[in-house]
């Protein structure tokens, strides 16, 4: 009897330890990124750059949107945001009742470039110029020297960073006009103004630069020089109309995400930066 209780004592003790231990966590291997339709091409090359040097990790990238990329890292459905805008204050305040802590990164800087068709022969427009155009205001070519013809406003939808940071910062706030179609992504939108000879949209300047589009110069005001949206340009804050890229998490990134958002501002991914058409931080 002794014997079997020693022995259903030691049993005990060891079933006891073994329930005390507490198991490694497995490291990540994957990474999820969604959000700016203007960012998804820079971050799919970079995804594809940095799996290349880590064997068996996988990084997904999907667009949609800033706002639908902030809204996946508010429920927990994304590791990183990617975003062409700052999070607003009721986003930091949603955050703040879930218990999360956003964490900001920026990798890149972006110049919002006003497209027009090759054929159109304006050249440079005034940031009020635009502003009357985008609210309806001016609505024919030819009261901008231009050929006669109605302006065919584009614009990106709601959801899009890029149309909340073109809202803000050229048009004051202030409502684009009714007749406006919105388009699902900047890609749509470049598309469009190729085949309209009269449409005038707007968005990162990465989309402009081929023959399908023309990207206009910007002035200040009536009396500043028109300056065209170059990497130089755009660092120099010169270009009236330039931005941030911005790399969300929720916390302090660790493991994969760190390693992730490290490449991405390393001296290769800045490489990536410049060479899908944005700025790098540094020249």
């Amino acid at each position: 009897m002794k014997k079997l209780a020693l022995c259903t004592l030691v049993f005990a003790a060891i079933l006891a330890l073994g329930c005390g231990r507490s198991e490694t966590p497995k490291e990540k291997t994957a990474i999820d990124i969604k959000g700016s339709d203007t960012m998804v091409n820079l971050m799919s090359s970079m995804a594809e750059n940095f799996m290349k040097g880590h064997a068996g990790k996988n990084v997904a990238v999907t667009g949609g949107g800033s706002g639908t990329g902030i809204a996946a890292l508010l429920n927990g459905t994304t590791d990183i945001c990617a975003a062409s805008r700052t999070m607003l204050g009721k986003e930091y305040d949603l955050a703040k009742q879930k218990g999360l802590s956003p964490q900001e990164f920026v990798i890149g800087m972006d110049g919002l470039a006003v497209f027009v068709n090759p054929q159109n022969t304006v050249d440079s427009l005034t940031l009020d110029q635009i502003k009357q155009i985008f609210q309806g205001q001016i609505t024919d070519w030819s009261q901008l020297g231009g050929q006669p013809g109605e302006v065919v406003v584009l614009s990106r939808e709601s959801n899009s960073g890029t149309y909340v940071y073109f809202k803000e910062h050229v048009l004051a706030k202030g409502d684009f006009v009714n007749s406006a179609r919105l388009m699902t992504s900047t890609a749509a939108l470049v598309q469009e103004v190729s085949s309209n000879a009269n449409a005038i949209g707007y968005g990162g300047e990465a989309y402009g630069h081929d023959s399908k589009v023309k990207m206009l110069n910007v002035r200040k005001t009536a009396d500043s020089p028109a300056i065209f949206p170059t990497e130089t340009t755009v660092r120099e804050g010169t270009y009236p109309i330039a931005r941030p890229l911005f790399l969300y998490t929720n916390g302090v990134p660790a493991g994969l995400i760190k390693e992730f958002i490290d490449y991405c501002n390393a001296p290769e991914g800045q490489r990536i930066v410049r060479e899908v058409g944005y700025v790098p931080l540094k020249g």
